[in-house]
């Protein structure tokens, strides 16, 4: 279905802002931080905008969700972000954060889905897990009998599940800052975790003391935070093929000759079964757009129009060859309309 996408209409208060600002209007660069997972997509897009367009490049850089958001909502000006990528949807602490630095109306622009991959070396077995199994290896304590937790004692996944190898535990992963650690220990710690009955029941009971014994992460070597780097992680699992690296499906489909990813509940974490909704481990991923940079920093209008096109984000969209998962149709529209009109977030 072909699609069309206006003029953004910039308002009053824009107009303010490059009356009263010349520090912002000073740069004549688009500048993105965010998300390590949406950074090819985002360079991609970038790469092509600054070819095909009489606008500069604009300047992308890796900072993980949560260290985008923070640089995102410091403020307005030259000096701050236009632009930030996420690999999870914003926090209401950040929404009220952006709103003491005098960020008002922040644009949420989806683009797509990813899915969060187990992977290892190529070298090894393909992993079939479930998100239990995730819990029990990688959650700092684990269920001793009903209502009673202990840390984590397991070393091997055989200890886990006798059904899966005697091979240390050994998971490289990204830091807290990542949206795709969050997303990784809501959709896969957590999945698993509400798998046990006086767990899930937890939950209404205790939802602080759930979402500690669901959402924390061992420290204890099983884990090992490996950065926002997903090339490094590669790299160290290549060189150890009893390691597994933590990362999103679009990279592991740039690296498919160097590592596989683990079946996740009988699925492989493939582009069909991510878009169908049957890979368990999948989430979505957004654009957030300073409203009142819009009109103040050269090119932001047609940025946007270039990341929302057919030919970038649609079905058959060059953004698709990088492992991006398109939205449906409807959630197209919805897309369209918001940046369109420039609709603030709302949670």
């Amino acid at each position: 279905m072909p699609r069309t996408f206006g003029k953004l209409r910039v308002s009053a208060a824009f107009f303010a802002l490059l009356a009263t600002s010349t520090a912002a209007n000073a740069r004549d660069q688009i500048t993105i931080v965010g998300s390590s997972t949406v950074f090819p997509f985002a360079t991609t897009v970038a790469e092509r905008f600054g070819k095909n367009t009489d606008f500069k490049t604009p300047v992308v850089e890796q900072t993980g969700s949560g260290g985008g958001l923070k640089l995102f909502c410091s403020g307005t000006g030259e000096k701050t972000p236009d632009i930030t990528n996420a690999s999870r949807r914003i926090k209401a602490s950040e929404v009220a954060l952006c709103a003491e630095n005098g960020v008002d109306e922040i644009v949420e622009v989806k683009i797509g889905y990813d899915g969060i991959v187990l992977a290892n070396s190529r070298k090894s077995d393909v992993m079939s897990l479930t998100r239990k199994d995730i819990f029990l290896a990688l959650a700092k304590d684990v269920p001793a009998g009903e209502g009673k937790t202990k840390p984590n004692p397991y070393k091997s996944w055989k200890e886990v599940n006798p059904d899966l190898p005697d091979v240390k535990i050994e998971v490289l992963g990204p830091p807290p800052t990542s949206g795709t650690r969050d997303a990784f220990v809501e959709l896969a710690m957590e999945g698993g975790c509400k798998q046990i009955d006086w767990i899930k029941a937890l939950k209404k009971s205790d939802k602080n003391a759930y979402k500690a014994l669901c959402h924390t992460i061992r420290e204890d070597g099983g884990f090992v935070e490996a950065g926002e780097n997903d090339n490094l992680i590669v790299q160290k699992l290549e060189v150890n093929p009893a390691a597994f690296g933590i990362f999103g499906f679009s990279f592991l489909d740039q690296n498919s000759d160097k590592v596989q990813g683990s079946i996740v509940e009988g699925n492989e974490p493939e582009f069909e079964k991510i878009a169908e909704g049957d890979y368990p481990i999948s989430r979505s991923l957004y654009v957030y757009v300073k409203k009142a940079h819009v009109g103040v920093i050269p090119g932001i209008e047609e940025f946007l129009e270039e990341f929302i096109s057919e030919d970038a984000f649609g079905e058959d969209g060059y953004l698709g060859d990088k492992g991006l998962i398109p939205l449906t149709e409807e959630e197209v529209e919805d897309v369209l309309d918001a940046v369109t009109n420039l609709t603030p977030v709302k949670l």
